[in-house]
């Protein structure tokens, strides 16, 4: 059995899901809620093999594995860090990933 990962999202990754899911509710307040479900099921799925998510390219020169969770047009980043995912920003795929924010989050 594969030991659990404790998932901690942190308030930049929280205020990143409030607002896509304005974003997503002023089309489709429906859509919304479900787009917010599913993404909350696979951020938790982190609790199991997090490691299988690939790196991101662009953290490669802060010198830490951030990685991401790729969910429709979204992906969510963390880091892992012993028994913890650190879930630090939830962007559109589009959306370029500011490196200073990352640096921002737990250590």
């Amino acid at each position: 059995m594969a030991a659990r990962y404790r998932v901690e999202v942190t308030a930049t990754a929280y205020s990143d899901l409030r607002s896509i899911l304005d974003f997503i509710s002023a089309d489709s307040p429906s859509a919304a809620v479900r787009w917010l479900e599913e993404m909350e099921r696979r951020i938790l799925s982190l609790e199991r093999f997090p490691l299988r998510c690939p790196e991101v390219p662009e953290a490669k020169e802060l010198g830490h594995p951030y990685r991401h969770l790729l969910f429709g047009n979204y992906r969510a980043i963390f880091r892992v860090e012993a028994r913890m995912v650190w879930v630090l920003r939830v962007l559109h795929g589009a959306q370029l990933l500011d490196t200073s924010t990352l640096e921002a989050g737990p250590s």
